[in-house]
């Protein structure tokens, strides 16, 4: 099914922590307003036990402070549990070993600039990771990922999404840009379930008022394949939405622009991890042109 054209159409809320060091961390618990004694345990061959006393704030500088000082070497393992972080560790110690000691060279260079080739925007699904799709190295692409890889129209405002597009195009000046969609993608399904106002009205949540972005995309596929089944509708949609996104990069001044200068290019991605294969293709954009549409797809093709 070839991805058809859109016109531009006119967050999930995080939840409470508290960072470390970017080493070692320790975690914390915090309440309500009364003051409680935290024990943070750091060891190494040794045991170290401190305590500390916080207050639910918006200041969590002095207990910021508290780790940044404090020398973390090593962690205490869990009490015979299981640890999530343990195959982590195994995998950064087999990246460092690997992978950053022998390109030692190239890893000094990122350490002082980066000038990635694309700008990545694509989806938070843990199926979908752009870097081990593309084989993506650190300082290759400039990538940010939300539900459903959607790219808000330029009247919508601050996000994190148009933050990094922000600093991509105006200071990394990236010479492409590249939307990724995939199949099965959950808030295409969230979006593709949006029936009315008033049922959009009576079930909001941050999911359902983020994907509404997409709405277009949906309307869009209702009138060329609302005669299919919802799983057809959904992957027709996965493809409308990804060039709705497109279009909607036009919407930005700074993006418009670089596009008809010829510095930027706008470039849609699809894959299918069903049958691991990946559509690819490239938005032209034609703005002096009268009559007929200014916008066609170019260099598509299939990876299989």
């Amino acid at each position: 099914m070839a991805p058809s054209l859109l016109r531009p159409a006119s967050p999930l809320a995080p939840a409470p922590s508290v960072a470390g060091s970017g080493r070692s961390r320790g975690t914390v618990s915090i309440g309500d307003s009364r003051a409680r004694g935290v024990a943070l345990r750091v060891g190494g061959s040794g045991r170290s036990d401190f305590s500390c006393t916080t207050k639910a704030s918006t200041d969590h500088s002095g207990l910021t402070r508290q780790l940044l000082d404090f020398q973390h070497d090593t962690v205490d393992e869990t009490d015979g549990g299981y640890d999530p972080f343990n195959q982590l560790k195994e995998r950064f110690t087999d990246f460092k070993q690997r992978n950053y000691v022998e390109n030692f060279t190239n890893y000094k260079k990122l350490a002082e600039q980066q000038t990635p080739e694309f700008m990545v925007v694509a989806c938070a699904d843990s199926r979908v990771c752009p870097t081990s799709i593309l084989g993506l190295q650190p300082g290759d692409a400039f990538t940010v990922r939300n539900v459903a890889n959607l790219v808000p129209p330029y009247e919508h405002g601050a996000s994190e999404t148009t933050a990094a597009l922000e600093f991509a195009v105006n200071t990394l000046q990236v010479p492409n840009v590249l939307v990724v969609g995939h199949s099965r993608c959950g808030g295409i399904q969230a979006l593709m379930s949006m029936k009315s106002k008033k049922d959009d009205r009576s079930s909001r949540t941050f999911i359902r008022d983020w994907v509404s972005l997409g709405k277009s995309a949906r309307l869009s596929t209702e009138a060329a394949a609302g005669n299919l089944s919802f799983e057809s509708q959904c992957r027709h949609c996965e493809k409308e939405s990804i060039n709705s996104s497109l279009l909607n990069l036009l919407t930005y001044p700074w993006i418009e622009e670089r596009v008809k200068e010829g510095n930027l290019n706008l470039h849609g991605g699809y894959y299918n991890f069903i049958d691991c294969t990946f559509e690819k293709w490239t938005l032209v954009y034609r703005p002096g042109l009268e009559g007929g549409s200014k916008y066609a797809i170019k260099n598509r093709s299939t990876w299989a």
